[in-house]
């Protein structure tokens, strides 16, 4: 497909220093700020996407902007032309477009970016019953000892209080395609052959629910978040577990603003449309197929609350 991916997000929180030593501390890379940060703004990169975080100082945590990588002109041409369609107001530049999403207030920019090429890991053994591919050693996941590094930026998930405007946005507009739906609550689309890249949920005020990030495999998402968890339990979100809708393996945590991260691995990928049917998924199935039930802050954010009476009106 002509987009191909999440390059970069920007989150708006009220404690960048703290914010960010929280993202250190999840593997990402402190990056130079560059000539294009404001006072104050830290960026992070991750090991194959590049600057893909950066935070700026807003009065309550939110999504202030997200970038969607594109392959050409011809590429934005048709994301103006749709979005005009829409009744968009649509900001151009070269090598780039970009529009507010009318229901979150998020800025959303189409950029010109090469694809992402990542380099492939070895296949891990597994041993099991009739099948022995690992003998007389033990499992290379329990020799890692280097600290986990996130390879790149997943998909975010956004609460919205319009989610059909949500949806509308992304798939009409800026060219997404659905992947799955969960029954009266939003929607699973992506710009990429990843199963997802942007989830809109339907909720009371709109806000960012959570950013993902993909690691090798199923030990490092344990070995990151045990890391994370052992001088601060605080944390801890949900997880271990297996999710449903995109397969993938997920363990969540908390940054200091209230917003969740997720470490995931194993992610479905849909490489050709014809053969990928969306499903419309009911109640919990949606969220996960093994693990942990979610705890209510999953569902509900502890600062929701907060979040309506104080966050409302875009920055």
């Amino acid at each position: 497909m002509p987009l191909h991916g999440l390059s970069r997000v920007v989150i708006g929180v009220p404690n960048v220093a703290e914010t960010g030593r929280y993202y250190r501390d999840f593997g990402l890379e402190p990056l130079p700020q560059g000539a294009y940060a404001g006072p104050g703004e830290l960026p992070f990169g991750t090991v194959d996407g590049g600057e893909q975080l950066r935070l700026v100082e807003t009065t309550s945590r939110r999504l202030v902007e997200v970038t969607i990588a594109a392959d050409d002109q011809d590429d934005l041409g048709a994301v103006t032309s749709r979005l005009v369609a829409l009744g968009l107001p649509v900001e151009q530049r070269p090598g780039a477009v970009a529009a507010i999403e009318p229901a979150t207030g998020a800025r959303a920019v189409v950029m010109i970016s090469p694809r992402v090429v990542q380099s492939s890991t070895p296949a891990t053994p597994y041993n099991g019953p009739g099948r022995l591919e690992r003998a007389n050693g033990r499992a290379p996941g329990v020799r890692r000892v280097s600290p986990v590094r996130p390879r790149k930026l997943g998909h975010l998930v956004i609460g919205t209080t319009d989610v059909a405007a949500t949806e509308r946005f992304f798939l009409d507009g800026l060219g997404f395609k659905l992947s799955d739906r969960i029954a009266g609550e939003g929607a699973f689309m992506r710009c990429s052959t990843d199963h997802h890249n942007v989830l809109a949920l339907r909720a009371p005020v709109s806000f960012l629910h959570h950013t993902a990030w993909q690691l090798d495999d199923v030990d490092d998402v344990g070995r990151g978040a045990s890391a994370m968890l052992e001088d601060h339990p605080e944390r801890h979100v949900w997880g271990l577990g297996r999710h449903h809708a995109g397969s993938n393996f997920f363990w969540y945590l908390r940054d200091p603003a209230g917003n969740f991260a997720e470490y995931y691995s194993d992610m479905d990928c849909i490489v050709n449309d014809q053969l990928w049917t969306p499903e419309t998924l009911e109640g919990a199935r949606g969220l996960f197929n093994w693990g942990p039930p979610p705890p209510p802050s999953f569902i509900h954010p502890d600062d929701l609350a907060a979040l309506m009476t104080g966050a409302h009106s875009p920055e």
